[in-house]
């Protein structure tokens, strides 16, 4: 199969995943074997190839947004036949056993393995899975369409739901890419009112078409405190600036994988119980939770196409936040 693969992490202004092929994966016990058709982007690929994670394997095939058709059902399968649409996040695996399992945050699972960092994912033809780490997709969401609500969905709801939101209540997005241009939609479903920062003048023109009552950049002042926030952007300074809105007793979710170190800051900014707390991973009662509530919104994403022959180009552009919403790689 053809497959962009990372040999070595580099910055991706020098090109590093690379074109070959490789041989075809086999569904063992349990598994499904998907010719997958899309793969969204993330930021999280974008720092698997810069090496800001560390990596469990080389080479890898990156991408965790996959889509596509059950092509091959290994023995055991019965959640999935031939020519069932699939889905594969994230999460690939976890043990099941341990602790954090066992009280359901199987996201913490020290197991617990990832599409595109411990096994190959969507930057191919084909990816195999467990079943049960799949999932079947709502109808209405053509490929490129549901392809990021797997990762950018489903991390943004958890997120949402980790920063306590309630009905009715003042949302800050910190960032405006792919996941908090669904995040945004979930919220004014729930009849919150979204306040986004962002440097992009074009992030805020679409933030304002999807809803946002307020638009400007981090160091804006907002017309009123946010109860709850979520920084999406990577960059440790913006805690600093977050807080400094956030009323007495809010939260504030930082959603990324990686983020740059925050400053020393007067505990001013953290007291009056404010809350900080960090979003890791997912479960699939999220992927569930957001599959299931997306057609009710219903959530529609906004998606830049782009070839797996270019595949290093996109991804530059979404470091450049030149992205428009989402970004989705067609497998030929």
């Amino acid at each position: 199969m053809l497959a962009a693969r990372l040999h070595q992490p580099q910055p991706i202004e020098n090109r590093p995943l690379v074109l070959e092929e490789v041989p075809d994966p086999i569904p063992g016990p349990g598994q499904i074997r998907i010719r997958i058709r899309v793969c969204g982007l993330c930021h999280t690929d974008l720092h698997t190839i810069e090496g800001d994670l560390d990596l469990p394997r080389l080479p890898i095939i990156p991408g965790h947004q996959i889509v596509g058709t059950v092509d091959q059902i290994g023995p055991g399968v019965t959640r999935f036949k031939i020519g069932d649409r699939a889905g594969v996040p994230w999460l690939n695996s976890t043990c099941g056993e341990c602790e954090y399992c066992r009280r359901g945050q199987e996201n913490l699972c020290e197991q617990a393995k990832f599409t595109g960092l411990h096994v190959d994912g969507g930057y191919a033809q084909y990816t195999v899975v467990h079943e049960d780490f799949a999932y079947h997709l709502p109808d209405g969401y053509d490929d490129l369409q549901v392809a990021p609500l797997l990762c950018a969905g489903i991390i943004g709801y958890r997120a949402l739901r980790l920063s306590e939101i309630q009905p009715g209540g003042r949302l800050g997005l910190y960032g405006f890419g792919a996941s908090a241009h669904i995040v945004i939609q979930i919220a004014i479903h729930w009849g919150c009112e979204v306040y986004v920062f962002t440097r992009s003048e074009d992030h805020r023109q679409l933030a304002r078409e999807l809803g946002a009552v307020w638009t400007g950049r981090a160091e804006d002042n907002p017309p009123e405190q946010m109860d709850s926030s979520i920084i999406f952007a990577p960059a440790g300074p913006l805690v600093h600036e977050a807080l400094r809105v956030l009323r007495k007793g809010g939260t504030l979710a930082l959603a990324g994988i990686y983020m740059t170190p925050i400053p020393e800051m007067p505990y001013d900014l953290l007291y009056w119980e404010r809350t900080v707390r960090s979003v890791a991973n997912s479960t699939r009662e999220d992927a569930m939770g957001l599959l299931k509530i997306a057609p009710e919104v219903p959530i529609r994403t906004e998606v830049e196409v782009y070839p797996l022959e270019q595949v290093n180009e996109a991804l530059l552009r979404m470091k450049r936040s030149e992205i428009r919403g989402a970004a989705v790689l067609q497998i030929p």
